[in-house]
């Protein structure tokens, strides 16, 4: 097939990009800084000669956006709703002026457009939508707004020949440095990696090798459109997230952090604690009942096999 990735550049963009590319696909990547052949320059934001890309592919998976590891500040919770909300609206004007548009439209959300709870998992028919669950911080309900506008953009699109697919995604745990995989590893690997104000709070999360595999499940049935989870079908607490990781890396020590801590940390980091305070509890109900089987459900084997390839 040839397979479009607006975006393709980031983490994500990369484990899709080799797997998909090894597995004799035809992949182009629309980026602002292209470098490689399978490149094309794109601004995210207007159509341009890129859009000929679109023309004739299969599929497009829209990975655009700015990345959440930042401050969240005003000025850049406002760049990450523009630059997704913006990009996902000129991939469907891209898409509707196509005179051959592709079958499936991808297009990236988040498992954060989830309630921050700790009851019950969230699957898409019985999931309550974040942003009004009191004692939380105020921008954490941007985050949510940010997320449904989002899918909106791709909602609101005239793409009457193709079928539109919205990915909420959990974190996608892969060996790449730089990931969030990589990030967590380090912690552990220099005994910080214990329990954040409790370690109460869900971790979703999902092995790059059964993304990609979900990616391919979802292109290949097209009788799934709107909102899909992709996170594993075992979402753990903090604590035992990190104690399984310590345990994959052989790390005897992960010493606790408090919330303030963490905001400190996070703030060194140039990052936020939200990424590590919401407790995401997402399972992926629709997957699941169309038969799709995880090669990695359980996190303990995921984060061992994550480990013997960081360390092969």
């Amino acid at each position: 097939m040839k397979i479009v990735i607006p975006g393709g550049t980031g983490q994500v963009g990369t484990v899709l990009h080799r797997s998909l590319t090894a597995a004799g696909h035809d992949v182009v990547v629309l980026t602002r800084r292209p470098v490689r052949d399978c490149e094309v320059h794109w601004d995210g934001k207007t159509l341009g000669p890129w859009a000929e890309a679109i023309n004739d592919s299969d599929v497009v998976i829209n990975l655009a956006g700015r990345s959440v590891s930042c401050r969240y500040t005003a000025t850049n919770l406002q760049a990450m709703m523009d630059s997704r909300v913006h990009s996902a609206r000129v991939v469907g004007e891209a898409i509707a002026a196509a005179a051959r548009p592709p079958a499936v439209w991808m297009q990236m959300s988040t498992a954060t457009i989830y309630a921050h709870r700790f009851d019950a998992p969230n699957d898409e028919a019985t999931g309550v939508i974040g942003g009004t669950e009191p004692g939380t911080p105020g921008y954490w309900a941007y985050s949510v707004e940010i997320a449904k506008e989002w899918e909106q953009a791709q909602q609101q699109a005239e793409t009457p020949h193709t079928r539109k697919v919205a990915l909420r995604s959990a974190m996608v745990m892969s060996p790449d440095r730089g990931g969030v995989f990589d990030v967590l590893l380090r912690l552990a690997r220099l005994g910080l990696g214990g329990p954040v104000a409790g370690g109460a709070q869900y971790v979703s999360w999902i092995h790059d090798r059964d993304f990609v595999r979900a990616v391919e499940f979802l292109a290949d049935r097209d009788d799934l459109a709107g909102p899909v989870n992709l996170a594993a079908p075992a979402p753990v607490p903090q604590r035992t997230f990190m104690r399984a990781l310590r345990s994959a890396w052989g790390a005897p020590v992960g010493l606790p952090a408090t919330k303030w801590m963490a905001e400190l940390g996070a703030f060194v980091l140039r990052s936020d604690t939200e990424l590590l305070l919401k407790s995401r509890r997402v399972v992926p109900g629709r997957l699941l009942d169309a038969g799709f089987a995880f090669d990695f459900a359980q996190w303990p084997e995921a984060a061992d096999d994550l480990v013997r390839r960081v360390r092969g």
